[in-house]
C-alpha cells in the first residue's frame, strides 16, 4: 500500500548568529524528519528585514551561511527542498491574498507584536512586524504543509495560520489549503536564558553570557555555563521543576535534548552530585555537539558556488509547488480562469 508522505515545513531567519535554542528547538529534528516525509526548509530572508538595520549585516552573506548550516545539521538537498524565501515570488503574492482574509484585531492580539511594540522607542515600529504572522502563514500554506516544526514562541502564529486556512476553506467551500499541525517537542521547545531562566534564550539579548551561539568557542561555552543561574538550595539537588528550579531545569533540558537522554535518567545520574559537576558535564556535551557541527559547517561554507546552486535548484522546486497553490487560489477568487 502506498502512503502519501506528510509535508513538513520549517524556516529560520538569516539575521545573524543562530543559537543553541534554534538548534535544540527545531534544527536537530531536520535530518530525521526527511527520512519519511517531504521536507521543505526555508531561509526566511524576507522575515529578517522586519528588524533590519542598514549596514548592520549582509543578508546575502547570512543566507549563504544559513544554507551551509542546514547542510551541517544533516539536511540532504537530494531528499529535501532548501530554498530562499525571496527567490520564490509566490510568497509575497499569496501573502496579499491571505492579508485580505485576516482581521486587524487578530494581528493586534499577537503576543510577540505587543511585546515589541511596547518596548520600541516612541512606538516607532514598522508594519512588517504587525503583518509578520500573515507572511508566515503564506510560507506554510503555500506548500500544503501538514506539519510545521516550530519553537514554542511561534505557537500563536501557527494557530493564526490554522485559523486563516480554515476560514478560506469554509468561505469558498473548498479545501484549497491544508490546515497545518505543529510539531513541538515536550522538552527543548523553549530553551531559556542562562542568566535569567524565566525568559527565552535570544540572540538579541544584551547580555551575551545569557546565550550560547552555535559558533561559540570551548572557552565561551565553559564560561557561560559556569555563570548560568541555578539556586541556593543546600545541599544542592538536581531535579526538574520549572517553578522552583528554573535554572537547573533549563540546563537539564539542554543536556537531555543534546544527548537524547530522558530527564529522569539524568536526575538519577546526577543524584548527589554538585552543581559544579553538573555544569561541567553540560558544558562538555554542548561543546562536543557544536564542535562536530562547526567542522561540517566550515567544510560546506568553503564551496560558495555549491551553496548558490542549492538555492537555485531549491527555488525551482519550491516555486513549482507554490505556483500550484497560488493558481488554485486565483481561480477561486476569479482572478483568472
Amino acid at each position: 500500500m502506498c502512503y502519501k508522505k506528510n509535508i513538513v515545513f520549517s524556516a529560520v531567519q538569516p539575521s545573524g548568529q543562530l543559537t543553541l535554542a534554534n538548534y535544540i528547538g527545531t534544527m536537530r529534528y531536520w535530518e530525521s524528519m526527511q527520512q519519511k516525509n517531504q521536507c521543505i526548509y526555508c531561509i526566511a530572508d524576507l522575515h529578517s528585514i522586519t528588524g533590519f538595520k542598514h549596514s548592520s549585516f549582509s543578508i546575502i552573506e547570512n543566507v549563504l551561511n544559513t544554507i551551509a548550516l542546514y547542510l551541517a545539521v544533516g539536511v540532504d538537498p537530494n531528499q529535501s527542498i532548501i530554498f530562499v524565501q525571496s527567490h520564490v515570488y509566490e510568497h509575497c503574492q499569496f501573502y496579499w491574498l491571505l492579508n485580505c482574509h485576516t482581521y486587524y484585531g487578530e494581528l493586534l492580539r499577537m503576543t510577540q507584536f505587543k511585546q515589541k511594540y511596547q518596548s520600541s522607542c516612541n512606538n516607532q515600529i514598522n508594519t512588517g512586524l504587525l503583518n509578520y504572522p500573515i507572511l508566515m502563514a503564506s510560507d506554510i500554506l503555500l506548500y500544503q504543509s501538514n506539519i510545521v516544526l516550530i519553537g514554542n514562541d511561534q505557537k500563536q502564529h501557527l494557530e493564526l495560520a490554522q485559523k486563516i486556512a480554515k476560514r478560506i476553506n469554509f468561505f469558498y467551500s473548498t479545501d484549497v489549503v491544508t490546515s497545518p499541525k505543529p510539531y513541538i517537542p515536550e522538552y527543548g521547545s523553549k530553551i531559556m536564558s542562562l542568566s535569567n531562566p524565566i525568559i527565552k534564550m535570544s540572540k538579541s539579548d544584551s547580555n551575551k553570557d545569557s546565550t550560547i551561539f552555535l559558533f561559540d568557542s570551548y572557552k565561551d561555552i565553559i564560561r557561560k555555563v559556569n555563570k548560568a543561574i541555578t539556586d541556593s538550595e543546600n545541599p544542592p539537588r538536581i531535579y526538574y521543576d520549572i517553578e522552583k528550579k528554573p535554572g537547573i531545569s533549563n540546563l537539564l533540558e539542554i543536556f537531555s535534548s543534546i544527548n537524547d537522554i530522558s530527564i529522569n535518567s539524568l536526575i538519577n545520574y546526577f543524584y548527589g552530585k554538585t552543581y559544579q559537576d553538573f555544569k561541567h558535564c553540560v558544558s562538555e556535551s554542548i561543546f562536543q555537539k557544536l564542535c562536530v557541527l562547526q567542522k561540517k559547517y566550515w567544510k560546506w561554507r568553503q564551496d560558495e558556488k555549491f551553496l548558490i546552486k542549492i538555492a537555485q535548484i531549491g527555488a525551482k522546486k519550491a516555486q513549482h509547488i507554490a505556483n500550484t497553490t497560488l493558481t488554485k487560489m486565483y481561480k477561486i477568487l476569479t482572478l483568472c480562469k
